[in-house]
């Protein structure tokens, strides 16, 4: 019988240890702080920042947000996350992802102080991770390290593929498993579009980390017999739904399910998990800042 990873029932483990640690920073008076930042009218962004905000609210996370024009340039938005930085109120930042083409991301990235940055984009972060020494885990393949921990998931000396190369997900992700540490010790490839024969590589791995963002690019067939599955896509498609479409993984879920020992759903597994970690880096966040050791789940 294949195991369907509860991204939400890990999730809401993670934010109840969470609760401990909001309690012990407010008994030394410091309530955390997340300030997001939208420069979009995309919908699924909306929705997105939404999300997490309500998830703050809920934990005890003071949260603060801005929208900007997305015709303005990117000075307005550096201008933005000035104001922010130098607010002592906000111990993270987060820029909602992604950004009007004409705005200079990797400007924007950089200028989040890295303490604030409880995304993980910052270079200095970044670095700090691939060295072994992360400050914050970027959200996503944290969660996935935490899910893949509480199915019990064995990472080490395993073989491990990852499809996708964004440094978001892909690049971070290959990171942690590569890692000598928990969660890590394994043998890991990264695909990408243009890898040649992507089924070969995948069909070989004991854990398949789908991340490349393109409608149920993987199937049943190739998926190994007992593989573990993680399914980072959300990819709207046509449908005949009342909204016009449905969310679809970039596995073909039925398919898979029926090769893999353990898989995520779309939604309901990595999704509820991303929210969980930036809740997981704000609390570090204001532990560091204001120097307030907690006992961090």
């Amino acid at each position: 019988m294949t195991e369907i990873i509860d991204g939400n029932e890990v999730a809401d483990g993670i934010e109840s240890e969470l609760e401990s640690c909001v309690e012990t920073l407010e008994s030394a008076g410091v309530t955390p702080g997340l300030a997001t930042v939208l420069m979009s009218d995309d919908e699924a962004s909306e929705t997105y920042v939404s999300m997490k905000r309500r998830a703050c609210a809920e934990l005890g996370i003071e949260s603060v947000h801005a929208e900007l024009d997305p015709t303005e340039p990117t000075e307005t938005l550096l201008e933005q996350i000035d104001d922010l930085n130098a607010d002592p109120a906000v111990h993270g930042i987060l820029v909602q992802l992604p950004l009007p083409d004409h705005v200079d991301d990797r400007a924007v990235l950089e200028r989040i102080e890295p303490t604030k940055d409880v995304d993980g984009f910052h270079p200095e972060n970044a670095g700090l991770l691939v060295a072994g020494e992360s400050r914050f885990k970027p959200c996503t393949p944290h969660g996935i390290q935490r899910l893949l921990a509480a199915a019990d998931v064995e990472t080490e000396g395993k073989d491990a593929v990852v499809v996708g190369r964004s440094n978001i997900v892909g690049k971070p992700m290959a990171n942690l498993l590569i890692q000598k540490a928990d969660g890590g010790n394994a043998t890991t490839t990264v695909c990408h579009s243009r890898t040649a024969d992507l089924g070969e590589k995948t069909r070989e791995a004991d854990i398949v980390i789908a991340a490349a963002g393109y409608p149920e690019l993987i199937d049943g067939s190739m998926i190994g017999d007992g593989a573990v599955v993680i399914d980072v896509g959300v990819n709207r498609v046509d449908a005949d739904t009342e909204k016009g479409y449905e969310l679809v993984g970039d596995v073909e879920f039925e398919s898979a399910k029926t090769k893999a020992d353990a898989i995520t759903p779309v939604p309901g597994g990595v999704g509820p998990m991303t929210i969980a970690m930036l809740l997981y880096n704000t609390v570090k966040a204001a532990s560091i800042q204001e120097d307030v050791p907690v006992s961090l789940p």
